[in-house]
């Protein structure tokens, strides 16, 4: 288990993300807030804890693979992206423009990105194909899925669910989003999927379950997963939808909502008092 001092490096590097995230949704344009919020944790887990990459090249044939299936969210991506240096800062201000780099869901233009999502449901599939290929050529590569929980209405990601299981997958982590709210509102409403870990359980997964926004539990569930054998691995992440910002949290309007000056000014305030809990909390433990 890593020291405290990689956990709180962690829980800076999830809140940067959320800055850069306030950046790219600025004032004035619909972003996808919420969602993307959620995910701050777990992205940052991935990007500065887990995943094995090159820095100095994101097509490098070695790498694990990160499929954001519920692409609509990749502006947290996009942030990790960006503090890894792959794109140029100057790309945060022209996010979903012509002439911008970065698009409204994943495109593989971007250094970085693995696959083309956004089709909910469609993820996982390209998931298990990638590991299924590692598996076959004996590589060691890993590959990890972020769904929504809203996502698995679709009928594909079960079929992807079963192929995973069928085929022993145990280099395949998925990581569910479970912020309990989707873009028409709560998912119990649209579309009730109760008992979440007990479905993927059934069909053949080995389940964790986390505070999706406690980056030591993050970790603990990925380093139990490398060592899970036969099967893949469904990490249940309880989030809340909006995360750090006190108007967008639980709040389905900002799944993909618009920011006026005085709610890019909150979001700013909300950022820098969490900043100052996290530094306060440092602080407390050094005494």
């Amino acid at each position: 288990m890593p020291d405290q001092a990689t956990f709180d490096a962690l829980e800076r590097s999830a809140l940067q993300l959320r800055y850069d995230l306030l950046e790219m949704v600025g004032v004035g344009k619909a972003g996808h807030l919420g969602g993307s919020s959620s995910l701050a944790e777990v992205v940052a887990v991935l990007y500065f804890h887990k995943l094995r990459f090159n820095r100095d090249d994101p097509r490098d044939p070695t790498r694990d693979r990160f499929l954001l299936s519920k692409g609509h969210a990749v502006l947290i991506q996009y942030a990790a992206l960006c503090e890894l240096g792959w794109f140029p800062r100057t790309e945060l201000q022209r996010v979903k423009s012509l002439e911008g780099l970065l698009q409204g869901h994943p495109d593989m233009a971007t250094p970085g990105i693995e696959a083309v999502t956004g089709s909910l449901g469609q993820g996982l599939s390209i998931g298990v194909g990638m590991a299924r290929a590692f598996r076959l050529d004996r590589k060691p590569n890993r590959v990890y899925v972020a769904m929504g929980d809203g996502e698995l209405s679709e009928g594909q990601l079960w079929e992807a669910a079963m192929s995973a299981s069928r085929f022993k997958l145990d280099n395949l982590v998925g990581i569910v989003d479970c912020n309990k709210l989707q873009a028409s509102g709560p998912t119990r409403d649209v579309f009730d999927i109760p008992d979440i870990g007990k479905k993927w359980d059934a069909f053949g997964w080995n389940v964790l379950e986390v505070d999706g926004h406690d980056v030591r539990q993050i970790v603990g569930a990925l380093d139990a997963a490398e060592g899970v054998k036969g099967r893949p691995t469904l990490i249940v992440a309880n989030t809340v939808k909006g995360k750090c910002f006190s108007f967008a949290e639980h709040n389905a309007a900002f799944h993909n909502g618009i920011l006026t000056n005085e709610l890019y000014a909150t979001a700013k305030a909300d950022l820098d008092r969490y900043a100052a809990r996290l530094a306060g909390r440092r602080e407390e433990r050094r005494s």
